[in-house]
């Protein structure tokens, strides 16, 4: 069997990385760059950290910053032109999972421009040219966009988001300051990070995983399990491992694929607008317990990273106890125990659970599934 590893190029760690931004612009020979990120984060000067180093270094940029949660189609269409007309060579992408989603969609199609359409991207797209080089500033621990050759895109016409995977888009520098992951409301920490945790345990079980994948998501859920509670909680050693061990998990999952919490969450997201955090994490104790007899010995190494069982304790007993620690990291840091909290409508499950069926992520779940089961796992969590 072949197994196949993509990471990026560089990423720099630590409190004070950014301010190796310059260095990377200027020593790459960039020109004109554009600045993706949203207005939340420039109304709240956390993007302005990268801007005013860029200004202070005499680096031209122009800021993009409509962005919005669960970019859309129009959203990248519309980054599109705007990057066209600055006439930019490169991309800094400051941000949570959406800012960077949306870079790497923009960037592939000004250099795929075959793929306009944006739909077209879905799956594992043939573009032919590598993206605009994209610089990424992750501000939240949860995606691990910065590292992964993966992203979302909402279809609101059609009431679905859309995963693409293209080795073309990842970016080719990364950012990982805790500096820029203070700003995060502890709601964001907890629900970015569950997120993370989330990434880790279905990289571990899905389908595809192999033994260095599953190297770097034990180290996650070891890290992420120690310090997802006081990074809620504002303490920036624990955001700083929180920033690492997401990290770890997006160079797991990038390259082996996730499963059913991702599959059901992408359609919630889709339908409801919820945060694609809050959504993996409501559902991921419940899908954990759904998994729990496919997982063979995983739940073990789950439990071990956590230091929950003994090394001789029998199989039931340490999967029930890795499910039992995730539901109360859970409820411990404020996720939503369920989904109608959320906004969901018993009417639409029928359809979301088709859609959710349909997502590129199900098939990678260690337990196949039906629409029947998907329908009453929803309906479990109402």
């Amino acid at each position: 069997m072949i197994n196949r590893m993509i990471l990026n190029e560089t990423s720099y760690f630590g409190k004070g990385a950014i301010g190796e931004i310059p260095v990377e612009v200027k020593k790459r020979g960039y020109q004109k760059v554009v600045v993706v990120t949203d207005k939340d984060l420039v109304k709240f000067e956390v993007a302005t950290r990268v801007t005013n180093l860029l200004s202070e270094q005499g680096i031209d940029f122009t800021l993009y910053d409509d962005i919005v949660p669960n970019p859309t189609i129009q959203n990248v269409q519309e980054g599109v032109a705007f990057v066209k007309n600055a006439e930019a060579d490169c991309l800094i992408a400051i941000g949570g999972g959406s800012p960077i989603d949306t870079a790497k969609a923009i960037g592939i199609i000004v250099t795929n421009p075959e793929f306009s359409d944006v739909r077209s991207l879905e799956g594992v797209a043939n573009t032919k040219n590598p993206c605009l080089p994209i610089l990424a500033v992750p501000t939240t621990s949860g995606t691990a966009a910065e590292v992964t050759i993966n992203y979302v895109i909402t279809d609101v016409e059609n009431h679905r988001k859309f995963v693409c995977a293209d080795p073309h888009d990842i970016p080719v520098v990364a950012f990982v300051d805790s500096d820029m992951m203070m700003g995060m409301p502890a709601r964001l920490a907890a629900s970015t990070g569950m997120d993370a945790m989330t990434h880790a345990i279905e990289g571990l079980i899905t389908k595809g995983a192999w033994e260095m994948t599953d190297m770097l998501h034990l180290k996650a859920i070891e890290i992420i399990g120690r310090s997802i509670e006081d990074a809620v909680n504002g303490n920036q050693v624990a955001r700083e491992d929180m920033a690492l061990g997401q990290y770890l998990a997006g160079m797991g999952f990038s390259n082996v694929g996730l499963g059913l919490v991702h599959g059901m969450a992408h359609p919630l997201s889709a339908w409801y607008n919820i945060p694609h955090g809050v959504a993996c994490a409501t559902l991921l104790p419940t899908i954990m317990r759904f998994n729990k007899e496919y997982t063979v010995e995983k739940y073990r190494e789950i439990a071990k990273v956590l230091q929950l069982a003994e090394k001789d304790a029998d199989l039931e007993t340490v999967r029930d106890a890795a499910c039992n620690e995730i539901s109360r990291l859970s409820e411990a840091v404020g996720i939503p125990k369920t989904i109608s909290e959320l906004g969901v409508k018993e009417e639409d499950i029928p359809q979301v659970a088709a859609d959710a069926l349909k997502d590129v992520c199900t098939p990678g779940n260690p337990r196949e599934v039906e629409v029947a089961e998907i329908i009453a796992l929803y309906r479990s969590l109402m």
